[in-house]
């Protein structure tokens, strides 16, 4: 089932009667004949008419998700969101028109649209045309713009650049955003970015700041030569889960001496290639802690 039927399923069986009637006319006009002045109407006027509760989707219902686009995770869309996402899935027109009229509705949004609509970019049509719509959410000095294109969005990993990913990951320690939530991390580290976070934990220490022990993931794949001498202070150092980023990261090396280095933690080596220790389960730590 394509995305914007699922959309119109979930929110019809958790609406009020009269408020699935009055989304489902407004969707109805709107693949029929809808102009861009109905679409915006109804856009604006979703959340006096729906509200803003969670859409708190079951676990089966985000298995149809995942089927039907893979990577797509609305887990945390609210009704608004998922309403506002449903409208213009069904506005009517090509992918000119659809472009024309996203970018209409980011040039006037406030912060709640914006969120809303840089979360539906993976259902949108022609995926490569709006890569620069999506890095300027990224550049957004407002974090929760900027998680609603970094987290839980397959899109990034999927049409961003080199430098622009390897930006985006390196701002979301800036901002404090935690790494975890970001689709595709794994699979698109480069040692490029592992040499930019490098960077950027040496100017923290520096400066006797923290250093999110997130950053060592990206890192951990190109852990070799010079890099193994952050990880020997991660580990004479650092706190409980530093070591624990560090022993993690040095087990993503090729690398012989990064090997030893691990086999020198003793337990903390054991737990980590046994997989009772995973970066899910230290990200859930540091999320627990803030």
């Amino acid at each position: 089932m394509s995305p914007d039927r699922l959309l119109g399923r979930w929110l019809s069986a958790r609406l009020e009667p009269e408020q699935a009637r009055w989304l489902e006319d407004c969707a109805a006009r709107l693949r029929d004949q809808g102009s861009d002045r109905e679409l915006y109407l109804a856009f604006s006027q979703v959340p006096r008419r729906l509200g803003k509760a969670d859409l708190e989707l079951k676990p089966e219902e985000l298995a149809e998700a995942a089927r039907s686009r893979p990577g797509w995770d609305p887990g945390r869309w609210s009704l608004e969101q998922a309403a506002r996402v449903y409208l213009l899935l069904s506005s009517k027109g090509d992918a000119d028109d659809f472009a024309r009229r996203l970018e209409r509705l980011c040039s006037a949004a406030d912060i709640g649209e914006l969120v809303a609509l840089y979360q539906g970019l993976p259902l949108y049509p022609d995926p490569p045309r709006h890569a620069l719509r999506a890095a300027e959410g990224v550049r957004s000095n407002m974090r929760a713009v900027f998680e609603a294109v970094a987290h839980r969005n397959p899109y990034p990993a999927e049409q961003f650049p080199e430098q622009a990913w390897n930006q985006m990951v390196l701002k979301a320690l800036f901002v404090g955003s935690p790494l975890a939530p970001i689709v595709g991390l794994a699979e698109r580290a480069n040692p490029a970015l592992a040499a930019m976070l490098r960077d950027y934990a040496h100017e923290r220490w520096a400066a006797s700041r923290p250093v999110s022990p997130e950053l060592w993931r990206c890192v951990g794949p190109f852990a070799s030569g010079e890099a193994l001498e952050d990880f020997k202070r991660l580990l004479a150092k650092g706190g409980e889960l530093d070591r624990l980023a560090a022993a993690l990261a040095l087990d993503a090396s090729a690398d012989p001496a990064a090997a030893a280095l691990l086999d020198s933690t003793g337990a903390l080596a054991e737990s980590v290639r046994q997989a009772r220790v995973s970066w899910e389960s230290l990200g859930a730590q540091l999320a627990a802690e803030q």
